[in-house]
C-alpha cells in the first residue's frame, strides 16, 4: 500500500477526523534517544485499514487533532512493545494513548512466546518477512529517504492485520480486557516519577554503603536526576552511576581527592567538580547534625533475609497455580522481578514502588484479582 507523508496541520486534521471513525488504528513512533533522558520524537506512523500515513511532527505546528485521536476512548490504539513509545508520546504531547492493545503482550498472553519482536510476530502470523535494515536511522534528520519511509510504513501496515488475528484469539479466551488493563497500568507507571530524595534507590550496589555514605549518595543521585530532567540529558551523560557510587564510598572533600576517583574524566571534573565536592560536604554536614534515628537505613537485599528463598518459592508456586487456572504462561502471570517487587513491598521500609506511589504488579490490576487474598496472606505470614 502507498503511504502519504503528512507535513501540514490541514492534512493532519483530515487524517485524524477519518481515523477517529475507526474501531482501531495501528500506531508506531520513530525517535532518537542517544544522549537524552527522554526519547525525541522524529516520526509518527498511523494505519487505519484505509489510509497509511507518516506524520512529521517536526513540520507540523498544531498536533492537537492527533492528541484528540490519541485519547479517543472509542478507538483502540494498536502498538507493539509500546513501553518507549509511551515515553515518546508523554514527552511530545504530555498525554498517553488510550485504550491500548499491545500485540507483543497479547502474543505472550496467548502463548506465542514472550518478548516477540514485531518482525517475528508478523512472520509468524502472516508469513511476511520484513527488512529491519533502517532501525538505526537518525529519525530527527531531514529529509528522510524513501527507503527509510517505507521501513517506517511497514511498521504499521502489518500491525493492524496482526491485531485482528490476535484480537479474535484474545476475545475467545476472554483475555482482551486484561491486555488493555496491562497497558493502562504501564501508562500509570510511565507517568509516575521517582522523587528526587529517592533517586539513590535504583543505583546498583547501594547496599554496600553505610548510613553516612548512603546520605552522600542520596545527595549526589538527587542532584544528578534533577539536572538530567532540567537539561534532558541521559543520567550517565551527567555523571556515571559507578562514579557516584565510588564518590559515596570514598567521600572526597576536595578536588584533589575527587580527581582520584576512577572514571572522573576531565570534562566531568571541569563541569561538575566543585558541585560534587560541595554536595559531599553538605551531605556529611547533614548526617552529623541529624540524630541517629533520622539517618537513612542501610539498604538491605532480599537475599539477606533468612526467609527469602522459602518465600520466593511459595510465591512461584502460587504463580504456577494461577497460570494453570487461567491457561496462560506463568512468565506472563509473574516474572521473578514482579515477585521480588511484591516481597520488597512487604519487607522493606522503602522501595522504588512505594516511593513512586505505586502498588506491586501482583497486588494490582488483573493480577491482583487473580492472586487475591492468597498472595496477601502468604506475604503477611512471611514477615
Amino acid at each position: 500500500m502507498d503511504y502519504e507523508l503528512i507535513t501540514t496541520t490541514a492534512q493532519l486534521n483530515a487524517v485524524c477526523e477519518k481515523a477517529g471513525k475507526c474501531d482501531a488504528i495501528a500506531l508506531d513512533t520513530e525517535f532518537v534517544r542517544t544522549r537524552t533522558l527522554t526519547p525525541q520524537l522524529g516520526l509518527l506512523q498511523l494505519y487505519d485499514g484505509e489510509q497509511l500515513v507518516l506524520i512529521d511532527p517536526l513540520a507540523i505546528d498544531d498536533m492537537s487533532a492527533f492528541v484528540t485521536l490519541l485519547t479517543n476512548p472509542e478507538v483502540v490504539k494498536v502498538l507493539h512493545s509500546c513501553s518507549e513509545d509511551l515515553e515518546a508520546f508523554l514527552n511530545a504531547f504530555e498525554t498517553l494513548p488510550t485504550p491500548i492493545y499491545d500485540t507483543q503482550f497479547a502474543a505472550a498472553m496467548l502463548g506465542m512466546g514472550t518478548s516477540l519482536g514485531y518482525a517475528k510476530l508478523v512472520e509468524l502470523l502472516s508469513g511476511v518477512v520484513l527488512d529491519k535494515g533502517e532501525s538505526r536511522t537518525d529519525w530527527l534528520a531531514r529529509p528522510l529517504s524513501p527507503k527509510q519511509l517505507v521501513y517506517a510504513a511497514n511498521d504499521v501496515l502489518y500491525l493492524l492485520p496482526v491485531y485482528r488475528e490476535l484480537y479474535q484469539q484474545s476475545e475467545a479466551a476472554s483475555k482482551t480486557g486484561w491486555i488493555i488493563e496491562e497497558m493502562a497500568g504501564l501508562g500509570v507507571k510511565k507517568q509516575s516519577q521517582l522523587p528526587l530524595e529517592h533517586a539513590y534507590l535504583p543505583i546498583k550496589n547501594n547496599w554496600k554503603l553505610n548510613p553516612k555514605q548512603l546520605t552522600v549518595l542520596q545527595y549526589l543521585a538527587a542532584w544528578r536526576l534533577q539536572l538530567a530532567r532540567q537539561k534532558d540529558i541521559a543520567l550517565n551523560f551527567v555523571v556515571k552511576e559507578t562514579v557516584l557510587l565510588d564518590i559515596a564510598l570514598r567521600l572526597p572533600q576536595n578536588r584533589n581527592a575527587l580527581s582520584a576517583i576512577d572514571g572522573m574524566i576531565g570534562p566531568t571534573m571541569r563541569r561538575y567538580g566543585d558541585t560534587l565536592v560541595t554536595l559531599v560536604q553538605d551531605a556529611l554536614n547533614e548526617f552529623e547534625q541529624l540524630p541517629e534515628t533520622r539517618h537513612l537505613p542501610k539498604t538491605r537485599r532480599l537475599m539477606e533475609f533468612p526467609a527469602y528463598k522459602k518465600t520466593l518459592a511459595k510465591v512461584k508456586s502460587l504463580a504456577n497455580d494461577v497460570a494453570q487456572e487461567q491457561a496462560i504462561p506463568v512468565e506472563v502471570v509473574a516474572s521473578k522481578k514482579q515477585m521480588n517487587q511484591a516481597i520488597k513491598w512487604y519487607w522493606l521500609t522503602i522501595d522504588e514502588t512505594r516511593a513512586q506511589g505505586l502498588q506491586p504488579d501482583l497486588l494490582s490490576g488483573w493480577r491482583g484479582r487473580l492472586f487475591g487474598d492468597r498472595l496477601t496472606q502468604l506475604l503477611d505470614d512471611s514477615k
